[in-house]
């Protein structure tokens, strides 16, 4: 009685401290999750103002052995270790989402052909100019492309430009500076935050910085 006792004892006071801190065992990252962050240059300040989004940039998590790394789309598409990725993020907060079924439908077979269309994508040019093509990626492109090719299974709402809330300083200045007067607004667009927002994944860790 006593032991049963000091057990619950222990894990009331478990219970208490997670939610006075927020204490809690962190899920172990799998190949194929993604990640979130906030980025501080002034583009990804317009890419938040125009979709609404706490995000302006994401990756997708690459086990290498022991070592986490984000394949991301930046100058040039790359993998970045995880901890150098989240340095990157504005106060190194992140939020890292799973596909819901990951366990039935990331088999080791979908993951090779993941794998195997992420190092097609290695080594290309970040695309500034959201173009819906495969000779420039953008991030949430890139992670949006791997996903229907190797496991049929689209992350997010596909939009077009001029869906976007366009109206703000900012995103007019990154407008006429890439595109003058000429933004194709009928352009296919995935965004970080219609990605994040999708219903097929749940968050698994999250970092508030603090």
């Amino acid at each position: 009685m006593k032991k049963i006792l000091a057990i619950g004892l222990v894990i009331t006071s478990l219970s208490t401290l997670t939610l006075l801190y927020g204490f809690r065992e962190e899920a172990p990252l799998r190949s194929g999750d993604l990640i979130f962050q906030t980025s501080m240059s002034p583009q990804c300040h317009a890419v938040r103002l125009a979709t609404h989004s706490q995000f302006s940039h994401c990756g997708m998590i690459w086990k290498v052995g022991n070592e986490d790394y984000v394949l991301e789309a930046v100058q040039p598409v790359r993998m970045t270790p995880l901890d150098e990725w989240i340095s990157h993020g504005e106060g190194k907060k992140y939020v890292v989402r799973r596909l819901k079924n990951a366990d039935k439908q990331l088999t080791p077979q979908v993951l090779q052909k993941m794998e195997a269309e992420g190092k097609k994508m290695l080594g290309k040019s970040y695309d500034a100019y959201f173009e819906w093509s495969d000779d420039k990626i953008y991030c949430s492109e890139l992670i949006w492309k791997i996903y229907k090719r190797a496991a049929g299974v689209e992350v997010g709402k596909l939009q077009q430009m001029k869906e976007f809330d366009l109206s703000s300083e900012p995103v007019k200045e990154i407008i006429h500076e890439r595109y003058g007067d000429n933004l194709p607004v009928n352009e296919t667009v995935i965004s970080p935050q219609s990605i994040y927002e999708s219903n097929l994944f749940m968050t698994v860790r999250s970092k508030s910085g603090k």
